[in-house]
Protein backbone atom coordinates (compact mmCIF):
# COMPACT_ATOMS: atom_id res chain seq x y z
CA UNK A 1 0.00 0.00 0.00
CA UNK A 2 1.11 3.47 -0.87
CA UNK A 3 2.21 5.86 2.14
CA UNK A 4 -0.78 7.94 3.39
CA UNK A 5 -0.95 11.44 4.27
CA UNK A 6 -1.97 13.04 7.54
CA UNK A 7 -5.42 12.17 8.24
CA UNK A 8 -5.97 15.89 8.55
CA UNK A 9 -5.14 16.03 5.10
CA UNK A 10 -7.83 13.86 3.80
CA UNK A 11 -11.16 14.88 6.12
CA UNK A 12 -13.03 18.03 5.41
CA UNK A 13 -12.62 18.96 8.69
CA UNK A 14 -10.47 21.27 11.24
CA UNK A 15 -9.80 20.83 14.65
CA UNK A 16 -11.43 20.58 17.05
CA UNK A 17 -13.91 18.59 14.61
CA UNK A 18 -11.75 15.61 14.01
CA UNK A 19 -12.82 12.89 15.89
CA UNK A 20 -10.62 10.28 14.49
CA UNK A 21 -6.52 9.70 15.29
CA UNK A 22 -5.41 7.59 12.65
CA UNK A 23 -6.53 5.69 8.98
CA UNK A 24 -4.88 2.47 9.27
CA UNK A 25 -5.82 0.98 6.10
CA UNK A 26 -7.97 1.61 2.92
CA UNK A 27 -8.85 -0.07 -0.47
CA UNK A 28 -11.45 0.37 -3.06
CA UNK A 29 -14.42 -0.81 -0.28
CA UNK A 30 -13.04 -0.88 2.69
CA UNK A 31 -11.44 1.18 5.24
CA UNK A 32 -9.97 0.99 9.03
CA UNK A 33 -9.38 3.95 11.12
CA UNK A 34 -8.82 4.52 14.60
CA UNK A 35 -9.50 6.71 17.57
CA UNK A 36 -7.88 6.55 21.48
CA UNK A 37 -10.65 8.32 24.02
CA UNK A 38 -8.75 11.40 25.48
CA UNK A 39 -9.74 14.07 27.02
CA UNK A 40 -9.11 16.96 24.43
CA UNK A 41 -12.10 15.00 21.95
CA UNK A 42 -14.30 17.98 21.51
CA UNK A 43 -17.50 15.76 22.72
CA UNK A 44 -15.67 14.44 25.97
CA UNK A 45 -17.79 14.67 28.98
CA UNK A 46 -14.92 15.59 32.47
CA UNK A 47 -18.15 14.52 34.76
CA UNK A 48 -17.85 10.91 33.64
CA UNK A 49 -14.21 10.76 31.92
CA UNK A 50 -15.94 9.89 28.41
CA UNK A 51 -17.47 10.43 24.82
CA UNK A 52 -20.88 9.31 24.54
CA UNK A 53 -21.82 6.49 22.80
CA UNK A 54 -23.69 7.67 20.29
CA UNK A 55 -20.83 9.64 19.34
CA UNK A 56 -20.00 6.37 18.03
CA UNK A 57 -22.12 7.42 14.42
CA UNK A 58 -19.87 10.59 13.88
CA UNK A 59 -17.15 8.06 14.33
CA UNK A 60 -18.10 5.94 11.90
CA UNK A 61 -18.97 8.99 9.27
CA UNK A 62 -15.44 10.32 9.95
CA UNK A 63 -14.00 7.00 8.60
CA UNK A 64 -16.18 7.22 5.37
CA UNK A 65 -15.08 10.63 5.11
CA UNK A 66 -11.14 8.92 5.23
CA UNK A 67 -11.90 6.63 2.61
CA UNK A 68 -13.33 9.24 0.45
CA UNK A 69 -10.55 11.47 1.03
CA UNK A 70 -7.84 8.83 0.54
CA UNK A 71 -9.37 8.12 -2.91
CA UNK A 72 -9.82 11.97 -3.61
CA UNK A 73 -6.14 11.91 -2.45
CA UNK A 74 -4.94 9.30 -5.06
CA UNK A 75 -6.22 11.32 -7.92
CA UNK A 76 -4.58 14.77 -7.14
CA UNK A 77 -8.02 16.31 -5.31
CA UNK A 78 -8.69 17.91 -2.41
CA UNK A 79 -11.27 16.00 0.63
CA UNK A 80 -14.14 16.23 -0.38
CA UNK A 81 -17.29 17.10 1.00
CA UNK A 82 -20.24 14.80 2.30
CA UNK A 83 -23.27 14.25 3.83
CA UNK A 84 -24.26 11.95 5.76
CA UNK A 85 -27.81 11.43 5.08
CA UNK A 86 -28.87 8.64 7.55
CA UNK A 87 -28.29 5.74 10.04
CA UNK A 88 -29.91 2.52 9.95
CA UNK A 89 -29.78 0.11 13.20
CA UNK A 90 -27.31 1.93 15.24
CA UNK A 91 -26.55 0.06 18.23
CA UNK A 92 -24.07 0.21 20.46
CA UNK A 93 -23.44 -2.23 23.41
CA UNK A 94 -20.92 0.61 25.35
CA UNK A 95 -23.61 3.80 26.58
CA UNK A 96 -19.70 5.38 26.32
CA UNK A 97 -16.46 5.11 25.57
CA UNK A 98 -14.39 5.69 28.42
CA UNK A 99 -11.14 7.84 28.34
CA UNK A 100 -8.04 5.68 27.09
CA UNK A 101 -9.90 2.86 25.43
CA UNK A 102 -8.68 2.36 21.75
CA UNK A 103 -11.14 1.89 19.30
CA UNK A 104 -10.87 0.69 15.92
CA UNK A 105 -13.42 1.80 13.16
CA UNK A 106 -14.59 -0.39 9.90
CA UNK A 107 -16.79 0.70 7.00
CA UNK A 108 -17.59 -1.21 3.91
CA UNK A 109 -19.00 0.32 1.17
CA UNK A 110 -21.93 -2.18 0.31
CA UNK A 111 -23.75 -0.15 -2.64
CA UNK A 112 -22.68 2.95 -4.24
CA UNK A 113 -25.23 4.51 -7.23
CA UNK A 114 -24.04 7.69 -8.95
CA UNK A 115 -23.11 9.87 -5.36
CA UNK A 116 -25.26 7.97 -2.93
CA UNK A 117 -23.57 5.05 -0.71
CA UNK A 118 -24.21 2.82 1.59
CA UNK A 119 -21.85 1.62 4.07
CA UNK A 120 -21.66 -1.01 6.86
CA UNK A 121 -19.82 0.21 9.85
CA UNK A 122 -18.73 -1.45 13.08
CA UNK A 123 -16.28 -0.06 15.97
CA UNK A 124 -14.48 -2.68 17.22
CA UNK A 125 -12.41 -2.52 21.22
CA UNK A 126 -10.32 -5.48 21.93
CA UNK A 127 -11.29 -7.46 19.37
CA UNK A 128 -15.35 -6.78 20.23
CA UNK A 129 -17.82 -5.26 18.47
CA UNK A 130 -18.97 -2.80 19.81
CA UNK A 131 -21.08 -0.96 17.94
CA UNK A 132 -22.49 -1.38 14.39
CA UNK A 133 -24.75 0.43 11.89
CA UNK A 134 -25.46 1.11 8.28
CA UNK A 135 -25.04 4.64 6.98
CA UNK A 136 -26.18 6.01 3.90
CA UNK A 137 -23.89 9.08 2.34
CA UNK A 138 -23.95 11.72 0.00
CA UNK A 139 -20.80 12.27 -1.81
CA UNK A 140 -21.72 16.02 -4.40
CA UNK A 141 -19.01 16.53 -7.41
CA UNK A 142 -17.45 19.45 -6.75
CA UNK A 143 -19.43 21.73 -8.81
CA UNK A 144 -22.84 20.37 -6.63
CA UNK A 145 -20.68 21.91 -3.31
CA UNK A 146 -20.49 24.78 -5.10
CA UNK A 147 -23.80 25.30 -6.06
CA UNK A 148 -25.22 24.06 -2.23
CA UNK A 149 -22.86 26.56 -0.59
CA UNK A 150 -23.32 29.76 -2.94
CA UNK A 151 -25.65 32.35 -0.99
CA UNK A 152 -28.69 33.77 -3.10
CA UNK A 153 -29.07 37.06 -2.39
Amino acid sequence: MTKMPPLAQLLPHDAPMILIDELISVDVENVHCQVTIRSDNLFFDNHSQSVAGYVGIELMAQTIAGWAGYHAWQQGKPAPIGFLLGCRRYHSEWSQFNQGVVLDIYAERLIQDNNMAVFSCQIISQQQTIASCQLNAYLPSEEKVATLLTTKK
